[in-house]
């Protein structure tokens, strides 16, 4: 800064008028580095500056450091934290009752399914272009609730209320607030929106009763349905168990049957081959083993071959007597 004071003394050594006295030409000279050196300024680390001349922009942002513009009234410089995160409400907010006003009315959103429903939502957001933040718009807060508001109204309006109060409501607010991005960028208003971030979304106090009609009874559906969820899930793995059981015990009958059936078939062709081999004695064989399971089960009477029988032995068997 020595170098621009040496050059600026210089300057106005060489314009100003021979003095009368040696006191004057120092107040004067005083007088002109104090105006020349009033053009320093410094822009803050979070901050950017406009500068401008007679009200036309000169530089449209300046970076933070240590600058230098032309003294007022021929140039002036406009400061923005550009780094601040600014917070609008819409529909009323906190900031209201801390500040002992009245919060303002929610906004009214007409749903898909034509139902109200009141909304109050924060925007977050920072200064992105300083001189078309500056210039572009007088209020720039009202334009950007107005833009975030309708199109929140855009979003809501293609939903039902049910889906804006539950599953819904994180995709509206980021589409509404990348659809209101677009549009303020069209505008040239030199804004960045963080986020939407919706506060609250209730029914209308008219229909608040209703609306908690219909939440007890979803609430009541889901758990009925969970209930019966959870009874199929314990029924049916039981019942593909024993359904499961049941096919392996038929499999296995199955099985037992058919070995059983080619045992006796592989059992009778060898009798009949033996049986080929040796008619009488096989059938003298098979006779015998018959005997030999059949009349151990029955009361029997024998006889010799004279056919004489003593009677009296069937009458002490009778058990009549």
């Amino acid at each position: 800064m020595s170098t621009l004071a040496l050059r600026l003394e210089t300057e106005v050594q060489r314009l100003l008028p021979p003095p009368k006295g040696w006191t004057g030409k120092r107040v004067a000279l005083g007088l002109a580095l104090v105006w020349a050196f009033s053009g320093v300024y410094l822009v803050a680390a979070d901050q950017q500056a406009v500068e401008t001349m007679f009200g036309r922009v000169v530089v449209p942002r300046v970076m933070p450091g240590l600058h230098y513009a032309l003294p007022w009234p021929i140039e002036s410089v406009t400061k923005l934290k550009v780094r601040q995160s600014q917070r609008l409400s819409i529909g009323g907010g906190l900031a209201d009752r801390e500040l002992g006003r009245s919060p303002a009315a929610l906004a009214q959103f007409l749903t898909g399914d034509q139902n109200m429903i009141q909304i109050r939502a924060v925007v977050q957001y920072s200064v992105g272009v300083p001189v078309d933040y500056l210039f572009h718009a007088e209020n720039p807060a009202q334009v950007i609730g107005a833009t975030v508001e309708a199109e929140l109204a855009r979003r809501v309006a293609h939903r039902a209320v049910d889906e804006v109060l539950t599953t819904e409501k994180a995709a509206v607010q980021e589409e509404a607030r990348a659809a209101a991005q677009r549009l303020l960028n069209s505008y040239g208003a030199g804004v960045v929106l963080s986020s939407i971030n919706i506060e609250s979304a209730t029914p209308p106090a008219e229909a608040a009763a209703a609306f908690r009609d219909v939440a007890s009874a979803r609430a009541d559906t889901s758990r009925i349905v969970n209930d019966a969820q959870g009874y199929a899930n314990d029924v049916i793995p039981k019942a593909r168990g024993q359904a499961r059981q049941m096919l392996e015990e038929a499999e296995a009958y199955k099985q037992t049957k058919i070995n059983q059936a080619s045992g006796d078939a592989s059992r009778f062709q060898q009798m009949a081959a033996e049986y080929g081999k040796a008619a009488a004695v096989s059938g003298q064989r098979l006779y015998l083993e018959t005997m030999e399971q059949v009349l151990p089960k029955i009361k029997k009477v024998i006889v010799d071959k004279n056919g004489n029988l003593d009677l009296t032995i069937l009458r002490k068997g009778d058990p009549a007597k």
